[in-house]
């Protein structure tokens, strides 16, 4: 908190925000006030549990002092280069080896951490505030500004309950959501679902002076990656990985995995397992893994061959849709933005059985998919470069291999190909972008479930550009779409139960070593994701690294919304409450929403936003209480 026309900090809004995130640090807190800035910390200890690294901690000559939340993984490497430059420590963490990197470095620090990151030093000397979120967002950073005040925050609502800023919705990006499901998507603003709460950009620093002036950059970019071949891409892939994983197993306290019956989480547990030693009865901490099962998407062959190869200790989530629906107003709580399917509900009570068997750290694949080209749409965006280049022969061989073990007619694909290089060259044109975007707004407007007024809210017509090469819809997929909701996701769902995270697909390495491949070596023929299959060769099961599907941990939306939750999302359709609401056309959506109980359509997606924007609106009004006192909009029963 910062007073931009010198007056003092008020000491009650600072602690209101502080009680309203005390499940990211439930282990310490504390403050520091000096003039016209002060700084609150909730700390969950990971590193280094004494006192000597709570936070704000001040450097030993009293010139800066650091708020952090997240991990630098390589701090005992960066530790040994301070020491041996004349740097002492009175702590075992990492938050005093980060500080100090700043005395030592200045702003140039960035450049030598490895780890998720987002913090703020005030440097007394300077009278300046300097900060920065990790290459690729995955800890959260937000800002709001007005003539008199500054916040900062880990999450949104500890920006509500200061008392400083009045919430309310950004409409703009409400009607997108709505209308078009785009949440995840960055903008140029840095806005958010909040009017006037912006967030600080991934990769992205910023210096503050006090009177409020500022300047920030980006310090790190894709674009920037070495491209040079590898003479063993496989090999060294499969060392980078090894290695994001031995720095992300630093902990001083329990760690877990969260275990799909995919390839990502299995070479994470399988790669841990190893360095933790084969047999599991030695190894001083058990091994545990905690996944979710459902009969529609079995995935327990997958997961047993890896538990019998890891020795971990297994813990199944099974829970009925009432089940999840009943959990789904905490959940928004803790996101404060909409969520985009039941698949977080999922996560988040996978959280909750993993912090009850006291595991506080969680290594997980996010990250893989977006990185590795994992998700099946970027066969097409393959084919489509192959195509763009002239490489005629050798797409039609990839969609000829890739039939062979997923099925479907060579010919027809390659048409899809040929229809969507058509497309892309058309959408080259200015004109033709216009005239989409103006057709685009039109559909939108006669939308059957919303007013044309929610539309027009969504503001300009025209669109951008987009290049559709592989290199360029992955580039997209990490910086705006979809990852960054992903990595939201994570974090909100991991720290309400006091849970960290750790992304080793997300070590910047790793991510940079995997920018500079070529394209087959991320799909070939039925394969996505090729260099890690082949990078994890006598690591994982067969019955993992050779399975061509992905299910990750898919929920039966569509069938709950038929039939268990049928009624309660009647219920909320036709509630005072989205009457009022002034937006919506409550009995269309209820005409289509008997039309997907009887299975003549499936609305369940469009059906789940509306449940989730009432919740979030519902948040806005409550964003002043704590979680655990906000009542319920669902149904009587849950209130």
């Amino acid at each position: 908190m910062i007073g931009l026309v010198g007056q003092k900090p008020r000491l009650n809004a600072l602690s209101r925000m502080s009680e309203q995130i005390v499940h990211r640090g439930p282990d310490a807190s504390g403050t520091f006030i000096e003039g016209n800035i002060a700084l609150a910390f909730r700390r969950l200890a990971i590193l280094d549990l004494t006192s000597r690294s709570h936070q704000p901690l001040s450097s030993q000559d009293g010139r800066a002092v650091l708020v952090f939340n997240g991990e630098i993984y390589n701090f005992i490497e960066l530790r040994d280069e301070l020491s041996a430059r004349g740097h002492t420590f009175q702590s075992d963490g990492d938050a005093e080896v980060l500080l100090t990197a700043y005395l030592e470095w200045g702003t140039a620090c960035l450049d030598r951490l490895n780890g998720m990151w987002a913090f703020l030093i005030y440097d007394r000397q300077k009278r300046i505030v300097f900060g920065a979120r990790d290459h690729f967002g995955i800890k959260p950073l937000y800002f709001y500004r007005d003539s008199e005040w500054l916040l900062f925050a880990s999450e949104i609502k500890a920006i509500c309950a200061s008392g400083l800023y009045e919430p309310r919705p950004n409409w703009r990006l409400a009607a997108r959501y709505l209308l078009e499901d785009r949440l995840s998507v960055p903008n140029p603003e840095k806005e958010t679902l909040y009017e006037g709460v912006y967030e600080l950009p991934a990769a992205s620093a910023i210096e503050l002076r006090l009177d409020g002036k500022t300047r920030d950059w980006t310090y790190w970019k894709l674009e920037d990656s070495p491209t040079a071949p590898d003479a063993d891409p496989e090999t060294r892939f499969a060392e980078l990985l090894e290695d994001s994983i031995r720095l992300r197993m630093r902990s001083d306290v329990p760690i877990g995995v969260h275990l799909s019956g995919g390839l990502d989480s299995t070479a994470i547990i399988c790669h841990m397992a190893r360095q933790l030693g084969k047999n599991a009865t030695e190894r001083e901490h058990p091994l545990r893994a905690f996944s979710y099962t459902t009969p529609e998407f079995d995935e327990m062959p997958q997961i047993e061959a890896t538990v019998a190869e890891t020795g971990a200790e297994l813990y199944l989530l099974s829970r009925d849709a009432a089940a999840f629906w009943e959990r789904m107003i905490e959940v928004n709580a803790f996101h404060d933005e909409p969520l985009h399917s039941m698949n977080v509900v999922v996560s988040y009570e996978l959280y909750r059985a993993t912090a009850r068997r006291g595991v506080k750290v969680v290594l997980n694949g996010q990250g893989a998919d977006e990185t590795l080209a994992g998700y099946g749409s970027y066969f097409n965006d393959y084919w489509y470069s192959l195509l763009s280049a002239g490489r005629v022969s050798d797409c039609w061989r990839e969609i000829k291999a890739f039939t062979t073990i997923h099925g479907g007619e060579p010919s027809k694909l390659m048409r899809g190909v040929i229809r969507h290089w058509a497309q892309t060259a058309l959408s080259r044109l200015s004109v033709y972008r216009l005239a989409a975007g103006t057709y685009h707004q039109h559909r939108l407007r006669s939308h059957r479930w919303f007013t044309p007024e929610l539309a027009d809210q969504r503001g300009n017509a025209g669109r951008e550009y987009r290049e559709q090469n592989l290199a360029a819809v992955l580039r997209r997929a990490v910086t705006r779409d979809p990852l960054p909701l992903y990595l939201r996701v994570e974090d909100r769902n991991s720290m309400a139960h006091s849970i960290e995270a750790r992304l080793p697909f997300l070590d910047h390495r790793l991510v940079e070593f995997a920018w500079s491949l070529q394209e087959d070596m991320k799909l070939r023929g039925p394969w996505n994701k090729y260099v890690l299959r082949q990078a994890t060769a006598g690591v994982v099961p067969e019955v993992v690294r050779l399975r061509p599907d992905k299910m990750g941990f898919p929920v039966p939306q569509a069938r709950w919304f038929a039939g268990p939750l049928q009624d309660r999302l009647r219920e909320l359709v036709t509630s005072r409450t989205v009457a009022e609401r002034g937006i919506y056309r409550p009995k269309e959506i209820l005409r289509d929403l008997d039309l997907h109980g009887d299975g003549k359509i499936d609305v369940s997606d469009d059906l789940f936003r509306i449940v989730q924007f009432e919740m979030f609106c519902h948040h806005i009004t409550m964003s002043k209480r704590p979680i655990k006192d906000r009542p319920s909009i669902l149904t009587p029963a849950t209130a």
